[in-house]
């Protein structure tokens, strides 16, 4: 029998897509998963947090975005890979980053 190979996915990218974030209720959700993304992830561009992080701290990460969104209108997505080596990036056009305080 073989053995299942595990890996451990120590970097991941995370992208959301807040809705309504034109109302009170949808702002107040786009600030806090921002906020929460910020205390684990780098931010990278406008809705796009990427960076190391420990398999605890995933979890813990998940746990806080699954109590802020709403599970029918709002959509995150989180890309693990094995360290920041394991993908290549091309980046076309100018990578300025935006002012946070936008977000906050």
């Amino acid at each position: 029998m073989a053995k299942k190979q595990t890996f451990n996915y120590n970097y991941i990218f995370l992208f959301y897509d807040i809705a309504d974030e034109f109302s009170d209720i949808g702002k107040y959700r786009v600030a806090k998963v921002f906020k929460i993304c910020k205390q684990y992830l780098k931010h990278h561009q406008k809705s796009i947090f990427r960076g190391n992080i420990t398999p605890s701290d995933q979890i813990m990460l998940e746990n806080k975005l699954k109590n802020v969104i709403d599970k029918d209108l709002d959509f995150i997505s989180i890309i693990k890979v094995q360290n920041s080596g394991s993908f290549a990036e091309v980046i076309i056009g100018n990578d300025k980053k935006e002012t946070e305080s936008i977000f906050i």
